[in-house]
């Protein structure tokens, strides 16, 4: 038995007669932090999106504990225990934050049994639990969004450019909190922003015009300069 909790196998994607993804492949450890990098509009978003069903897949495979996801609606895949957290956050602004949590639920008992590690990943959250989620900051929010994934048993979280956006320090408290539920769940995230990449994930994918171009661990991908500079744009 494979040690990676997830095996995305050479996809193709379209979306209308746009062929996106033409042939990605993505091997994610069990327990550990792996980053999808590419330039905007290499496929990264639609690589998770794939995978959670949410765009179809017409040629490949895509492995979840050994099982297909491959034609399978999206709510069946969130209960086989992926959670998925959209890039933009896509919180419900009218409700509160409590509200929120509450309808992330899948089952009685989610909510109550993992609100104190929500809370103790985003303390602000439980100050601002009867505020409605559009009057938070947008750290705040994208905190919300999060948290929505963790209140379900999720074995494997999907998270998409969680720093967009965010000031350096709310930045610095995300990482903090992702490393920290790292610990308990498996972690595949979209991150554009290469140094909070570095300082998030164990390993990583190169997506580049819809193709997987390089893989491995992060330590090794920052004695590759000539990768990096050539895929990413970074010096």
């Amino acid at each position: 038995m494979s040690d990676n909790i997830l095996e995305v196998r050479d996809i193709h994607t379209f979306i209308g007669q746009f062929h996106i993804l033409e042939g990605v492949s993505v091997s994610v450890p069990s327990g550990a932090i792996t980053v999808l990098l590419g330039r905007n509009g290499a496929g990264k978003t639609t690589t998770l999106r794939s995978i959670m069903g949410l765009n179809q897949v017409t040629q490949g495979d895509i492995s979840y504990m050994n099982g297909s996801l491959v034609g399978k609606n999206a709510h069946k895949i969130a209960q086989l225990g992926i959670g998925y957290v959209p890039e933009h956050r896509a919180i419900f602004k009218e409700l509160s934050v409590r509200e929120n949590l509450q309808i992330a639920a899948r089952k009685k008992g989610d909510l109550e049994n993992n609100l104190d590690f929500v809370f103790e990943l985003f303390p602000d959250l439980k100050r601002l639990i009867e505020l409605p989620g559009g009057n938070l900051s947008g750290g705040q929010q994208q905190m919300l969004a999060i948290a929505r994934a963790l209140v379900p048993d999720n074995g494997l979280l999907l998270i998409d450019e969680p720093s967009e956006g965010l000031a350096p320090i709310i930045i610095q408290q995300l990482i903090a909190a992702i490393r920290t539920l790292a610990a308990n769940k498996t972690v595949l995230l979209v991150e554009q922003n290469f140094r909070v990449a570095s300082l998030l994930a164990d390993y990583f994918v190169i997506i580049d015009d819809g193709h997987s171009v390089a893989s491995g661990s992060m330590a090794d991908l920052h004695k590759e300069h000539e990768l990096v500079q050539r895929y990413l744009g970074v010096a």
